[in-house]
């Protein structure tokens, strides 16, 4: 009887302090090997659909196992962060997907995260624990709907019913036992197909399948060529870097609410800036402006790059 009520006691701390640091949803999975997710990956791999994202390939091992990332892990929480935005950019500027208008979530969830593990070790004891935002080889969209936050929509985004997919996913995984979340069970994207009729680039595949190589978020951000193959001009819409389309288009967000975060409060010129304003940017400009922004990804050159392939004047 002990051992239940501790049991609960953590899962109610855990599920508490999630919402005390702002975020929108908490769930909580056993950990163990995820071998479906693993052959999806291996599948996805060989297909080649990662484009030239290399880091992709690395380290299967441990994106497949929480127990290679932290010895002895047994459950893996996973939290979701809104960032849907209160301001939208202004007409005719270069678009730019929305978890970018503010500050880079690497930083601010990592922060989260750390004070959540501090939190823990000071109400239940030492744990041994790591959390993880999109930087590390985790799962966290498989982990996600194991934990009962959503199910993956044919965009290869998870869904969260009441929300939408505006937000991150950041996992934490610790080395205690706790009160398990049922897994999301069902798809309620049905016979839609609004996401795949909407890419421009066709990058969304039948079943779930996501052409990494050519999706325009891959070629404004993830390819650091010094150039985007000529027969995609014109492709891009009005996207310099990253792309919401596939997002923009899903009912289910119609549910999307503005994040509290102010962290992610939009900056001015990415709101207001006009294709000639981005163009005449001085390197020394963007490095000041955009120093804690997710475009420095993308560095100055890439932005120049980007510019050259949207629609807008």
């Amino acid at each position: 009887m002990h051992q239940l009520n501790l049991l609960q006691k953590n899962t109610a701390l855990i599920k508490q302090t999630a919402k005390e640091l702002g975020f929108s949803f908490c769930g909580i999975a056993k950990a163990e090997v995820l071998n479906e997710d693993a052959k999806r990956l291996e599948a996805w791999l060989n297909k080649n659909l990662h484009g030239k994202m290399q880091y992709m390939e690395n380290h299967f091992d441990l994106r497949i196992d929480p127990t290679k990332l932290v010895p002895g892990a047994k459950s893996v929480i996973t939290v979701l962060q809104n960032y849907y935005p209160e301001q939208q950019q202004s007409a005719n500027t270069p678009h730019i997907a929305k978890y970018a208008f503010g500050k880079d979530y690497h930083e601010v969830i990592r922060a989260k995260l750390r004070t959540f593990l501090q939190i823990l070790n000071k109400e239940i004891g030492a744990i041994d624990g790591r959390g993880f935002v999109d930087s590390a080889p985790v799962l966290e969209r498989a982990w996600a709907v194991k934990t009962g936050a959503g199910w993956i929509g044919k965009n290869g985004n998870l869904i969260n019913k009441q929300n939408g997919s505006f937000y991150f996913i950041a996992t934490l995984i610790v080395d205690i036992d706790l009160n398990y979340d049922d897994p999301f069970a069902k798809d309620y994207c049905g016979t839609c197909s609004k996401c795949i009729d909407s890419c421009p680039t066709e990058a969304i595949e039948p079943n779930k399948q996501i052409n990494g190589s050519k999706c325009i978020s891959y070629f404004t951000i993830e390819l650091k060529d010094a150039l985007i193959p000529e027969e995609l001009k014109g492709k891009f819409k009005d996207w310099m870097f990253g792309c919401d389309i596939c997002q923009d288009v899903c009912p289910w967000n119609r549910f999307s609410s503005p994040t509290t975060e102010t962290s992610f409060s939009p900056l001015p010129e990415i709101l207001n800036y006009s294709k000639k304003q981005w163009a005449d940017l001085t390197q020394e400009s963007f490095k000041d402006i955009f120093r804690d922004s997710p475009l420095k990804r993308t560095k100055y050159a890439g932005i120049q790059r980007n510019l050259q392939f949207i629609q807008l004047k």
